[in-house]
């Protein structure tokens, strides 16, 4: 008897000893990296603020994904509703806006080409990238710190993934050099297990999804309140870079007018030249697919098609067009991205 006692107790020494060291920071990554390699597929809901110096862009956030490599990830913007879709299936990578019946189509790699907030495998990715990663535990959050690929984004150093005892993401922070927050994303639900269909992808459903909602809109609004009229109805007012690189300057401003109201034409001038085109954006009858060179790119309020030497976005019902042969894709953005909240219009 005292024989098996003495047994056991070896037995239980050697199951602690073994089993249930520290829980360090190797444990804690093999520990997301099983949930995350193990899921077939997986949705996350939430929310993301994007913080531009004095300006917070929120959108609830809707992310769906299925192996092999099928994403879905859904914007809505919490100011205007202002909803877009990035959707990758076996045909390409799409950037649609249901409410303006069109999609720009790119030949992207997103989104292994950079860091994303808002998707499991870019965090693990990021996470086993790290020569040193560290770990916190506060609050009974395990938190581990990471940098950041954001090629476009130079600004954006390094993150804080919030992770749950069972190391489910629960927040994640992206911060500047400066260590100034500018991403952040809450996750309200991860389910591991969302067995998510093919019909989940198609651009073909989330057409036919989106033709539903109006339908079912137009029943509930009378004529005047229809919102394609609003949306197409006249660009009043010129919107202007708050930023523009040093020596360079407005040149020239000329007005068109199209069967679809007027569009204003900017012609920057100096060691930085550039064309800013606006007009008011038009809901296609049809819906409509774009094919683009380049890839999505949050710009504030809107996801945007970057080319080597162009940007395109809609914001507040204007399309942009943003072209130059001197200015570096960085540039590009924060010119785009000072047309935000803090508008300064005129004629």
């Amino acid at each position: 008897m005292q024989l098996k006692k003495v047994i056991l107790l070896c037995t239980l020494i050697l199951i602690f000893s073994c089993g249930c060291g520290k829980f360090d920071e190797k444990r804690a990554l093999k520990e997301f990296k099983d949930n995350v390699t193990s899921s077939k597929s997986y949705l996350l809901t939430g929310t993301m603020e994007i913080r531009s110096d004095e300006d917070t862009f929120t959108y609830s956030l809707e992310a769906g994904f299925k192996k092999d490599d099928m994403y879905k990830v859904t914007l809505v913007n919490q100011t205007n509703n202002h909803e877009q879709v990035i959707l990758k299936n076996s045909q390409g990578v799409y950037v649609v806006t249901p409410s303006l019946n069109k999609s720009f189509k790119f030949q992207s790699e997103w989104p292994d080409n950079s860091s994303q907030a808002y998707l499991l495998k870019s965090l693990l990715k990021d996470l086993e990238s790290e020569e040193t990663l560290e770990m916190e535990e506060k609050d009974g959050n395990y938190i581990l710190k990471a940098n950041v690929n954001y090629p476009n984004n130079p600004d954006l150093v390094y993150e804080k993934i919030y992770f749950s005892k069972d190391m489910t993401p629960e927040k994640v922070e992206v911060y500047n050099e400066e260590d100034i927050l500018k991403i952040k994303v809450s996750f309200t639900k991860v389910n591991y297990k969302a067995n998510l269909d093919d019909e989940y992808f198609s651009l073909e459903e989330l057409v036919d999804e989106n033709c539903c909602k109006e339908e079912n809109q137009d029943a509930e609004k009378n004529s005047e309140e229809n919102s394609s009229e609003t949306t197409n109805s006249t660009l009043k007012d010129i919107v202007y870079p708050l930023y523009i690189p040093t020596n360079t300057y407005l040149n020239n401003k000329e007005t068109i007018d199209t069967d679809n109201g007027e569009r204003f034409i900017l012609t920057f001038a100096g060691d930085k030249n550039f064309i800013l085109v606006e007009e008011r954006a038009l809901i296609r009858p049809t819906f409509e697919v774009i094919p683009v060179y380049g890839e999505p790119q949050m710009v504030n309020d809107s996801i945007a098609a970057l080319g080597a030497n162009s940007l395109s976005w809609t914001a507040n019902n204007v399309d942009y067009y943003l072209a130059s042969n001197d200015l570096s894709q960085s540039e590009l953005l924060a010119i785009a991205k000072s047309l935000g909240n803090t508008l300064t219009v005129g004629k």
